[in-house]
């Protein structure tokens, strides 16, 4: 006979809609499913289709892995077929004693999703005990005085089974003295007395033989005997007699070995030595016998032993009670044993999980809890809860078993593991509780994006560096373990060309360390910016990006140029003619250099390294004008050389050098003599080519000067502005207005001139500077030394790209000549 829970019965559909709604009905389903067999069954022994009842299906076994929870496992769940299976000796006496209901509960626990089944399996009890004596062979002493009908307890069986299996039914053997009479104790045992039917004679019959058999009601019937000697005693007219029938009394559990429990009294009237009464235990079980001890010649009845109600509640114990001439008296005592709240509760924790991942929902279950008290009632009560503030809480499923689900959002990277405690509790007086730790570890999950140091980077690189060095490093760190944080870099973005950017810097993916791949140039390159990347190797992968600008230095790698005076393209230097009455302060020339490089590096001073008349010229240190110092005296030669230094302002200085050749002269036949008077070449060849240059350079004066009278002539006589003329055919062009003297403050530079002229030779030529208005500088810059050397990213020094040279001449008195020799 069994009373199933479960559905039966169930289409596979419905099966599987059974599954789906079993949460919801939890509370419903917390009975347990009740099975009944009876003990001693073989191992292997069908107990009923768990998995039927429990309305899963075959197929759903090997993924649901039911098994049975507890440490003592009498059953065992086939994984073929869900039957329920006998797995240990089942022996109703020892596992239930003398109770007459023995019900084995325990769990089944199933996984996926993980939850309890409770369990209940009554267990039957089969007549596998006969009844037994203590003794094989009891004697009974009755007085010859023994008054018909007078009654003799005598020992009582012992059955272990119960029910109709227990002892029955007492029989004796037939006697014409005596027979017997059956009586039952308030526990519901009975017990056999001797009763007199004949007057006894001991002169005729000292001693009687009698055969006592106790009877069970099993089928088959199982029985034992014991052997009585009833020993006729001389005449004794007065037995004892107790002061009570039964004896009740309510003792705790935990009284102290040798406490007293009561005292049990008989009188007897009887005098001498038929008065003197000794106590002895009468129907005892063996239980009771270790547990009380009495006092003989006192009547006192003490603790043997620990007392333990979850053993068992209730005792009865006969004590005798004889005087010295053999009469007798019996009564009961009746002990009712207190619960105490002795026992802790027992934690047992089921399908306990050692890790969880950080990211799992509120809710899922961690372990099954299940609690166990022996104490009853309230002291056997427990309630079950967490300690601490951890994200997690207990649940109750029953009366005896929980869950523990997360209760919160998890992170590993701020808590590795927990080490949760349960405290099991008891509603006792006072309460007692017990511990059991738990340790989970949180497993990671890639939840966090790589974090640089740094919210951008800049690094300066002076120019010229070696290939391949370490300009910069970037870091970033991810708090993932494992993959999940290891983090490489690249480089996603460029202000460069992409097709050059490979060319310029790479970076290394495992250290974050960028290198250069060239030299870099300051005058090419000032700076550019990289977006770097750190992404780590998590699914799906995480990054972040960090913005990089390098910032390209200058080093002094650059020389200064000297733009003016430049030299002509056979080689040969410029002349500048000064007129011989010029005063102290006069703007002879200017010399103009550049610097590639920037800021100190570009900052340009003048020194003169050499000059034919020191004292004779001053030269501007950051202007580079060369002004006359005093009035030219008469030993003064007319041809002077200066040669000027320009430096820049690097560490090591670099420096470039002109050579300016001055002439004084107030016209330009005063500049052919002078001329005239340079070194003649050693050979004849030379010697020709000088006359003829010489020649040639007269003639082209006196036509020079026949133009510059006609044209002033016609200019006089039209009322035209001044205007330029230029004759084709000679090459020569002149200003018909009248001549401006240059005003090199207010605009007009010492290389801008007003007047050119060409020759047609092609080996005699007159070559001066011009600038370019849209490239010139600024005249404040020229005329102002701080803010020509001052120069900054708004105005750059003048540079080689801004000045071009040409072919030109100029009069401020007479044009400076370049002689090339025949």
């Amino acid at each position: 006979m069994r009373n199933l829970w479960g559905p039966q019965g169930l289409t596979g559909r419905r099966r599987m809609l059974f599954l789906l709604l079993l949460p919801l009905f939890g509370p419903a389903l917390s009975e347990p499913i009740r099975y009944t067999i009876p003990e001693e069954l073989a191992r292997g022994s069908l107990v009923g289709n768990l998995a039927k009842d429990l309305g899963l299906g075959v197929r759903d076994l090997p993924t649901r892995n039911l098994r049975v929870s507890g440490e003592k496992k009498f059953f065992t769940v086939s994984t073929e077929n869900g039957d329920l299976l006998v797995s240990d000796r089942i022996d109703r006496e020892q596992i239930c004693g003398k109770k007459s209901m023995c019900i084995l509960e325990f769990e089944m626990v199933a996984e996926k999703p993980l939850n309890f089944f409770h369990i209940a399996v009554v267990i039957q009890d089969v007549n596998d005990n006969p009844p037994t004596f203590s003794r094989n062979i009891t004697e009974l002493e009755i007085s010859e005085l023994a008054l018909t009908g007078a009654t003799f307890a005598l020992e009582s069986a012992q059955d272990s089974d119960v029910g109709v299996n227990s002892l029955q039914q007492y029989y004796l053997s037939p006697h014409p003295h005596f027979s017997l009479t059956q009586k039952e104790n308030p526990d519901g045992s009975r017990y056999p007395e001797l009763v007199v039917k004949a007057p006894l004679d001991r002169e005729k019959q000292s001693c009687h033989h009698l055969v006592l058999t106790a009877m069970d009601g099993g089928e088959p019937a199982r029985s034992c005997t014991t052997q009585i000697k009833v020993v006729v005693a001389d005449a004794n007219d007065n037995p004892p007699v107790f002061t009570q029938d039964v004896y009740r009394v309510t003792v705790p559990e935990n009284l102290p070995v040798d406490s007293s429990v009561l005292t049990v009294m008989a009188t007897d009237l009887d005098e001498g030595i038929n008065a003197e009464i000794t106590y002895a235990f009468i129907n005892i079980g063996k239980a009771a016998r270790q547990l009380f001890k009495l006092n003989s010649k006192t009547g006192e009845l003490s603790t043997g032993g620990e007392l333990d109600f979850e053993e068992k509640e209730r005792y009865t114990i006969g004590v005798e009670a004889k005087d010295g001439g053999r009469h007798t008296a019996h009564c009961k005592i009746l002990i009712d044993i207190l619960d105490e709240n002795d026992n802790a509760p027992e934690i047992t924790l089921d399908s306990e999980s050692k890790h969880i991942q950080e990211d799992v929902e509120p809710g899922t279950v961690v372990a099954l809890i299940k609690t166990h008290d022996l104490d009853s009632g309230f002291n056997g009560e427990v309630l079950c809860q967490l300690n601490g503030n951890v994200p997690f809480k207990i649940v109750q499923d029953t009366k005896n078993t929980y869950k523990l689900v997360t209760d919160g959002a998890l992170d590993r990277e701020q808590t590795i593991e927990y080490n949760i405690t349960i405290t099991a509790t008891d509603k006792g007086k006072p309460p007692l509780s017990s511990n059991r730790s738990i340790t989970l570890n949180i497993a990671d999950v890639n939840d966090n994006a790589p974090v640089f140091h740094q919210a951008s980077y800049m690094v300066n690189v002076a120019e010229n560096n070696p290939p391949g060095g370490s300009i910069a490093q970037v870091s970033a760190s991810d708090p993932d373990l494992g993959p999940n944080g290891h983090v490489s870099y690249s480089i996603v973005a460029s202000d460069l060309e992409p097709g050059t950017l490979s060319s310029y810097v790479s970076v290394s993916a495992q250290s974050g360390v960028v290198f250069s791949q060239r030299a870099f140039d300051h005058e090419q390159l000032r700076a550019f910016e990289l977006t770097l990347q750190a992404r780590d190797q998590g699914s799906p992968a995480l990054s972040a990006n960090v913005s990089l600008r390098v910032l390209v230095g200058d080093r002094n790698d650059n020389a200064p140029r000297v733009l003016y005076p430049a030299l002509g393209s056979d080689g040969s230097a410029l002349f500048d003619t000064v007129p011989r009455a010029a005063q102290p302060g006069y703007l002879v020339t200017k010399v103009v250099a550049v610097d590639a490089d920037s800021g100190h590096n570009a900052w340009l001073s003048y020194h003169v390294l050499q000059a034919s008349e020191p004292g004779l010229f001053s030269l501007g240190l950051r202007t580079g004008e060369v002004r006359t110092a005093r009035v030219l005296g008469d030993r003064d030669a007319a041809r002077q050389r200066l040669l000027v230094a320009v430096r820049d302002g690097g560490q090591p200085p670099l420096s470039a050098t002109a050579t300016l050749l001055l002439v004084f002269a107030d016209s330009l036949q005063e500049v052919l003599p002078d001329l005239s008077d340079l070194p003649a070449p050693s050979d004849t060849q030379a010697e020709l080519q000088f006359y003829l240059v010489v020649a040639l350079v007269l003639i082209s004066v006196l036509f020079l000067l026949a133009v510059i009278l006609a044209v002033a002539l016609s200019l006089r006589r039209s009322s035209t502005p001044a205007a330029w003329s230029c004759f084709q055919t000679s090459g020569v062009c002149s200003k018909t207005g009248p001549g401006v003297f240059p005003n090199y403050c207010e605009g007009t530079l010492p290389y801008s001139y007003n007047l050119c002229a060409a020759s047609h030779s092609s080996k005699a030529e007159f070559k001066f500077l011009n600038i370019n208005p849209e490239n010139a500088p600024p005249h404040d810059l020229l005329c102002n030394e701080a803010s020509w050397f001052e120069s900054t990213s708004d105005n750059p020094p003048v540079t080689s790209e801004s000045v071009n040279l040409q072919q030109v001449s100029y009069f401020k008195t007479f044009p400076p000549i370049s002689i090339n020799r025949f």
